[in-house]
């Protein structure tokens, strides 16, 4: 009788390719068509918020006409037991700041995730975004522990871990534009 042994050999990746990279299968298509979702996301808050595109805010409440913004949703957030409120009231008292901070991070974090490139700072950045949005709706009236938010928050840094801007995205081209700098990937 004769005994067989199955061995299982681990590929390591190549030097200078990122993690994630060697795996090509279907799911991480997928991811990097949600890091694409998630990306249009951040890049059409941004724009509606700037145009008034007449979606989540009217042309006459747009950023280039004057309005804020962050003041209404803050503002909001103040009222009804946020227990965070001081902190929205110290955002709303630097509101030009706030709104400039908040609205760069829109349109950075969406393009970064569009493009696939700089994943890695855009998922810690839109994590923290959607983590201040939680905190801002807290108590959510439908779960007063978890929402959607949180969700996301956990989802993009995922994204950034699997390398989601290799996928579908300039990721794996931008890993070797700035190799040296393990910060911008």
């Amino acid at each position: 009788m004769t005994t067989t042994t199955a061995t299982t050999a681990t590929v390591p990746a190549a030097a200078g390719t990122a993690v994630g990279a060697e795996k090509k299968g279907w799911g991480f298509t997928v991811l990097g068509i949600t890091r694409l979702m998630v990306g249009f996301t951040f890049l059409w808050a941004f724009l509606d918020k700037t145009f008034g595109l007449g979606f989540s805010t009217p042309t006459e409440n747009s950023w280039l006409n004057g309005g804020s913004p962050t003041s209404g949703f803050l503002g909001g957030s103040i009222e009804g037991g946020n227990p965070f409120a001081g902190m929205w009231e110290f955002f709303l008292s630097i509101n030009p700041l706030t709104d400039v901070l908040f609205m760069l991070g829109l349109l950075g974090v969406g393009v970064a995730l569009m493009l696939g490139i700089g994943t890695r700072v855009a998922a810690v950045s839109a994590a923290a975004m959607y983590t201040l949005m939680y905190l801002a709706a807290f108590p959510i009236a439908t779960n007063p522990l978890y929402d959607t938010h949180l969700l996301m928050a956990v989802a993009v840094i995922a994204m950034a871990g699997l390398a989601a801007g290799d996928h579908v995205g300039l990721g794996a081209h931008w890993h070797r534009l700035v190799k040296g700098n393990r910060f911008l990937i």
